[in-house]
């Protein structure tokens, strides 16, 4: 019974100290990725190249500028360039490098100021995973999964949001000892989700 008690009480310190809950997994999360709380202050620039079979690749330039409440992207693919520029309120769209284009041009190339603000959230948001997933309107499962991705085990939360801010599904998967978010999959009307 001495041996006993001892080494139970062990097993069960261990074991405790290995139970996170979805909240204290994303803090950990984020104090991986963001150990300084830089966030919220961010400001910086991203190329990214869009390969989508059968097509031309899209060359993107991204300017996140977080206090200055500004987002900038530059596209490219083929012959034609857009640019969404919004700082605050304003909203500048250019086509080809001018400001004076048709309205067929802008419905076929879907340039709008709400488009400019589309790619604004989707950008900061992609970008400033985890931390996003504080913000207001999101619903994180207290529940962490296991699940396993090309051999790898991971720790997965799901999170879903409030009718006013989206319906998609995410699961967002987590190196278990590192607790760094290394996959997000989303489904959005299908039960393929797809992996990024």
């Amino acid at each position: 019974m001495r041996t006993f008690l001892p080494l139970f009480l062990i097993v069960l310190t261990i074991s405790c100290n290995n139970e996170l809950n979805s909240s204290q997994l994303l803090k950990e999360s984020i104090a991986y990725h963001d150990p300084e709380n830089n966030w919220t202050t961010f400001r910086g620039e991203f190329h990214i190249t869009m390969e989508i079979p059968e097509q031309s690749n899209r060359e993107s330039d991204l300017r996140i500028d977080l206090p200055a409440d500004a987002f900038y992207v530059k596209a490219v693919r083929d012959t034609i360039t857009t640019e969404f520029d919004l700082k605050g309120s304003e909203c500048r769209i250019t086509y080809n490098g001018s400001e004076n284009f048709s309205e067929e041009i802008a419905t076929a190339n879907r340039l709008s100021c709400e488009r400019a603000t589309m790619y604004k959230n989707y950008y900061t948001y992609l970008y400033g995973l985890p931390m996003k997933l504080k913000d207001p309107g999101t619903d994180i499962s207290p529940e962490i999964q296991t699940k396993e991705f090309k051999g790898k085990t991971y720790d997965v939360i799901e999170v879903k949001y409030d009718p006013e801010v989206g319906s998609d599904i995410w699961y967002f998967y987590f190196d278990p000892e590192t607790h760094a978010m290394e996959i997000y999959q989303f489904y959005k009307t299908d039960d393929n989700g797809e992996m990024i």
